[in-house]
């Protein structure tokens, strides 16, 4: 058998990052490892371990633009053909998508040249790629034990959860901050670019209606986006609040652990690393998003008690400084969400992950079962 695998992921960091992690634990096991991907990836693989990468046309389809679905099925056509005639020449003993219309293309390909394939999505509802992909592949692993749209993989889907990066597997074994009563509350706040904006927005209102004695006892790490950065250290040396900020910190997963409540957007990766580092969390879905995918997300950390989710329009500067004056008064409760948190957290989703892959590439079935 070659052992060679071929992972396609969208060129973000929320498709990415996941096969990235994949691909490190399949290096171990003295695989050859080949990235597809699009022209975004060279922002965010730039640490990718691939032993060649490939960068398939692709596009995204809209409904609402004729002349921009024709384009698009046009582009799709195209790196179906580009996909076909690379794994014609690769031969991989299976090819692994992450989502993103970038996958679709090498993934149907597969398919038809009968190449064992397994399709991952990171989020509580299927995405729009995987769903078309979902009755075709070999398999479908999954983050969370239930999936919205999974319906045509019955009999398919593996839940291996969503493989996160070293770093946050380094973090997980720190444990949670010790928090005395009348002690700091060290709050993390990130959110992608919509959501870093939304935060920069809310977070100095909602501090200034705080009381100084405990706005004294926060201790803030936030990330802002460069131009909102001066207004925001200007309210918060106004306040007299401590506070570090930047438009991103290559450590998150670390600082992330050392704190004890973090406020931030729900995609996949956000809350499968809050789950597995174990931090509670005031979850703020991303507002219009057509699947609901980071509500549906959000509801499961929820659900077991790791976090609470507020709506955008909901979390204003008032509720906001309600509920940092409950956690200041009854640290307890942030303690036992951690934990509850922690509860959800699938450490071992990588190793979990190259197990299915492995059954897939030897012709087992995602049970383990033999068969076609």
């Amino acid at each position: 058998m070659n052992r060679t695998i071929l992972l396609c992921a969208g060129g973000t960091g929320g498709h990415l990052f996941p096969a990235e992690a994949l691909a490190y634990a399949l290096k171990d096991r003295g695989w050859s490892v080949h990235l597809a991907t699009d022209h975004r990836a060279e922002t965010y693989g730039q640490n990718f371990p691939a032993d060649e990468t490939h960068i398939i046309r692709s596009a995204t389809p809209s409904v609402k633009s004729p002349k921009v679905l024709l384009a698009a099925a046009w582009s799709l056509w195209q790196g179906y053909r580009q996909s076909k005639a690379m794994l014609k020449r690769l031969r991989p003993a299976a090819v692994v998508g992450f989502g993103g219309y970038p996958t679709v293309p090498p993934l149907l390909a597969a398919v038809h040249l009968r190449i064992p394939s397994v399709a991952h999505d990171a989020n509580a509802v299927l995405g729009r790629a995987n769903r078309l992909l979902a009755s075709r592949v070999s398999a479908v692993a999954t983050s969370f034990p239930e999936v919205g749209h999974a319906d045509a993989a019955s009999g398919k889907v593996v839940q291996t959860g969503n493989p996160v990066r070293q770093m946050v597997i380094d973090a997980s074994k720190l444990p949670y901050p010790a928090q005395p009563e009348g002690g700091p509350l060290k709050l993390v706040v990130f959110g992608g670019s919509q959501g870093a904006r939304f935060f920069s927005d809310l977070l100095p209102e909602a501090l200034a209606k705080l009381d100084a004695a405990s706005r004294a006892r926060l201790s803030i790490v936030q990330q802002c986006r460069p131009e909102d950065m001066d207004r925001v250290r200007t309210a918060y040396d106004r306040l007299g609040v401590t506070a570090e900020l930047a438009s991103f910190f290559k450590d998150m997963p670390a600082r992330i652990a050392a704190s004890h409540l973090v406020v931030s957007r729900s995609g996949a990766s956000t809350v499968c690393e809050l789950a597995v580092i174990g931090r509670p969390a005031i979850m703020v879905p991303l507002p219009g998003a057509i699947d609901q995918d980071q509500s549906a997300n959000a509801l499961v950390l929820a659900r077991a008690g790791g976090g609470w989710v507020v709506p955008q329009a909901e979390l204003t500067a008032d509720r906001l400084a309600r509920e940092l004056t409950a956690f200041l008064a009854e640290p307890g409760r942030l303690a036992q969400a951690a934990a509850a948190a922690r509860s959800v957290g699938r450490p071992d989703a990588v190793e979990r992950l190259v197990d299915l892959v492995e059954r897939v590439a030897g012709g087992k079935r995602p049970d383990g079962s033999t068969g076609v």
